[in-house]
């Protein structure tokens, strides 16, 4: 078996399986599921949203370390 890895000819498909294998997998890892679809969709507004609330909790945290 070492053998036929060692050719490139052989090895070169089985990466490409490989790797296509764990690219689906990732896929349907994000993509499926009502609660993280749900977030995802929730992330999609936030360059948008002008809260201030944010930032002022991030100066009162850099501020209490400080």
């Amino acid at each position: 078996m070492l053998e036929w890895l060692s050719n490139m000819e052989n090895t070169k498909p089985l990466a490409l399986v490989i790797f296509f294998v764990a690219f689906v997998g990732i896929l349907l890892y994000v993509f499926t599921g009502k609660k993280r679809s749900k977030r995802l969709e929730s992330y999609k507004n936030i360059p948008f949203e002008e809260d201030g609330s944010s930032h002022e909790a991030q100066d009162k945290g850099s501020s209490d370390n400080g």
